[in-house]
């Protein structure tokens, strides 16, 4: 005890000493309690130490995620900056074209076709109408404005389509947003390089591909593009750049292709087709299909509706009158003649040009529609089901403006093969008028007598050659316009003999037949090759008077914008041929193959017309080529492969083609006389051959149309000749 008489601080004991000096013991129960703390503790290590590695697992993968979502981020955001800052003004990017436009006017300068990339101005965000604005959001983008550039969620979803349709996830629906497509336009900034792709087709091509690269290059891009630009300003470039199809890129030069209007002013239901060419634009192209074009724009006003841009009556409205071509548009004429008359200017404004040019040409809608008409109704109500058999048709004027063309008998695109210009075939009798147009200029008339017989030429070189008639009969002594009205072959050899092979070659080719002529006596059976302008261009020069065309579309060409016409022509007459009296002898002459002849299936009904027929060697090409006062047109029907028509010669179809087509062409037309004189008959000299089963009868000509110019006979140099030929060619 201490001196302060306080015991000592001495922490109780929590047990008490048992007897006996031994150690104290918790009671049992303290004990059971005092062991239960060291298993739970043990418990607690062996879970702490799964979840520790677990916990260091997720610390490496974390600690390794965002530092490489870090470093992504910085290089998504350096690349963005990249784009970012090479982005020109809006207005720089609205019209890149590498190609420029031809707007083909008509003869009454009406728009009938486009070529190239047409540029319709700039239309934006603010100007256009309502419903185009409303419907290109609700079609390709309802989140347009509440995303950043790219939706994650439409690509998720477009990768669930992908993948229940059997495709790659990635391909087929692409989960674009407006601005991912407006970086597809852009060609993610990568410019059209001549060197590097063949055209610009094949570079817009590669901008356009999918995958997965693809996809990760667009997102910098798209975020960089939302980043230089407004939304409005975004969907600018993409009004403006979009291809829409037929050649009009954005959907100002569209509305214009399609509906003849602004882009500012056209309706629900041509709001909704415009928006649905968006998804495949030749394919759903109006043009191309007009039923398609407006399945997918009641899709398109289905989901307008849906989003609440549309009222209930306003969707009823557009649904019940859908959206419907404009006349030109619809008219889809010329497609033949465009590609023809493109070729009449340089390459550099036509083809090839950069710049928006506007070509005024020759071409008449009403006589295009009239040929286009004649030619199907023909194949239709007279030419079997299934045949392959082609044909073709020009109509031109006097001078050689052509004002219609047909190339085949569908509608095809443009660059297609064009039999009227193409197309070189064996002309056959088509081409005796030449050989008449050679012997009228040499004093020979009409009336004028030759002798139809037996003849065999003695070609060096080749031998005897023996023409033989169709009829496989002579008819002994007749007038050169018997000869050619009925296209007595043995008659027309004879008469290039008289006059010689290279006169008639000449007159031909100065009247435009422009193909190596032959050299032989078979030059008169149309042995040489020509096409169908060649052709009509040539008989034009008869009509004319006598000189010569050269057959023409173009009028003249100017820089869109421009008053002053950069080139242009006033006409395609050329040099004479022959003197206006021999061509009014043939005129006459080729009337009578109208009248009497081999072409009395072409006689138009109150109109004089004169024309040719022809048939090749074994069939395979067929012609008729003709014309009235007005207008001239040839035909030409064949196979593209050269296999023989069936039961067809030039006196058949084509001469029905033809006067279904100049019917058509001369409706509501005053009737005029064609300029040609009828010349006095003469009497016959002594006939020097007689076929046996041919009773020969003289031909009784007399002048019924006052209108008719008489001449009276003044060619007792060509009697003289002409007997002297006779005497000459009969002992052969």
């Amino acid at each position: 005890m201490s001196s302060s008489g306080k015991k000592p601080m001495v922490a109780d004991r929590r047990y008490k000493k048992p007897a006996g000096g031994g150690k104290s013991k918790p009671p049992k129960e303290s004990r059971a309690k005092g062991r239960a703390p060291r298993r739970a503790t043990a418990r607690r290590g062996l879970s702490g130490w799964i979840m520790a590695f677990f916990g260091l697992i997720w610390r490496i993968i974390w600690g390794f995620t965002w530092r490489a979502g870090a470093v992504l981020a910085l290089i998504v955001a350096g690349v963005t900056f990249y784009f970012y800052a090479q982005m020109p003004p809006v207005g720089d990017m609205l019209d890149a074209r590498a190609r420029g436009s031809v707007t083909l006017l008509d003869r009454n300068d009406k728009v009938f076709a486009w070529r190239g990339e047409t540029f319709g101005g700039s239309a934006t965000a603010g100007n256009v109408s309502q419903y185009l604005h409303d419907a290109v959001i609700a079609t390709e983008d309802r989140r347009f404005y509440r995303h950043l550039g790219i939706s994650p969620r439409g690509i998720a979803s477009a990768v669930r389509i992908n993948l229940r349709e059997g495709r790659g996830p990635l391909q087929g629906n692409g989960g674009s947003t407006i601005t991912q497509q407006v970086a597809k336009l852009l060609c993610l900034g990568v410019p059209f390089d001549p060197t590097q792709w063949k055209s610009e087709a094949e570079y817009e091509a590669d901008c356009r591909k999918g995958g997965l690269m693809r996809k990760v290059r667009e997102v910098p891009y798209a975020f960089a593009l939302e980043a230089r630009y407004t939304k409005e300003e975004i969907l600018t470039i993409y009004f403006n750049r979009a291809y829409l199809g037929a050649g009009a890129r954005g959907f100002e030069a569209a509305a214009q292709r399609y509906f003849g209007k602004s882009a500012n002013v056209v309706n629900a239901a041509e709001a909704a087709m415009l928006a649905g060419l968006l998804k495949a634009p030749s394919t759903y192209a109006p043009t191309a299909s007009l039923q398609r074009a407006q399945d997918r724009a009641q899709l398109v006003l289905d989901l307008m509706r849906e989003q609440s841009f549309l009222t209930m009556a306003e969707h009823e409205a557009a649904t019940r009158t859908p959206a419907t071509l404009s006349e030109a548009a619809d008219a889809r004429v010329g497609t033949y003649f465009a590609d023809w008359v493109m070729s009449e200017g340089p390459n550099f404004l036509t083809k090839d040009t950069t710049e928006d040019v506007i070509m005024r040409t020759t071409l008449d809608q009403r006589l295009q529609t009239a040929a286009e008409g004649a030619l199907a109704e023909i194949f239709a109500t007279k030419v079997r089901e299934g045949s392959k058999a082609e044909a073709a048709v020009v109509v031109m004027s006097a001078d050689g403006a052509v004002r219609a063309m047909v190339g085949g008998r569908k509608n095809v695109p443009p660059g297609s093969f064009n039999r009227a210009t193409m197309a070189n075939r064996q002309t056959g009798s088509a081409f005796k008028p030449f050989v008449y147009a050679a012997a009228m200029d040499l004093g020979y008339t009409p009336a004028d007598y030759v002798e139809d017989a037996p003849l065999t030429i003695n070609v060096p070189g080749s031998g005897p050659y023996s023409p033989r008639n169709y009829t496989n009969r002579y008819l002994g002594l007749i007038t050169l316009t018997k000869a050619l009205e009925q296209s007595i072959n043995v008659a027309a050899v004879r008469i290039s003999e008289a006059v010689g092979r290279d006169v008639v070659r000449k007159v031909a080719s100065d009247f435009g037949i422009e193909s190596d002529l032959a050299a032989g006596p078979a030059l008169a059976l149309g042995a040489s090759e020509s096409t169908l302008l060649e052709m009509t261009g040539a008989f034009a020069g008869i009509l004319n008077g006598g000189s010569s065309v050269r057959p023409y579309g173009l009028i003249d060409l100017r820089l869109q914008g421009d008053k002053t016409p950069i080139l242009g022509q006033d006409g395609g007459i050329g040099e004479r041929v022959i003197s206006d009296q021999s061509a009014k002898y043939l005129t006459y002459m080729m009337h009578m193959v109208v009248e009497e002849g081999t072409g009395r299936r072409a006689k138009l009904e109150g109109r004089q017309a004169a024309g040719k027929t022809g048939t090749t060697s074994a069939a395979r090409d067929a012609w008729f080529i003709g014309f009235t006062a007005d207008y001239v047109a040839g035909v030409w029907m064949g196979y593209d492969d050269n296999t023989p028509l069936s039961g067809v010669t030039g006196g058949g179809l084509p001469a029905e083609i033809w006067q279904e087509v100049m019917t058509r062409v001369h409706e509501g037309m005053p009737p005029r006389a064609l300029p040609m004189i009828i010349p006095e008959p003469r009497l016959p000299p002594q006939p020097q051959y007689q076929d046996p089963q041919y009773q020969q009868q003289q031909p009784q000509m007399q002048d019924n149309d006052p209108q008719v110019q008489q001449q009276p006979n003044e060619a007792p140099l060509a009697d003289r000749i002409l007997q002297e030929v006779l005497g000459i060619l009969g002992g052969n």
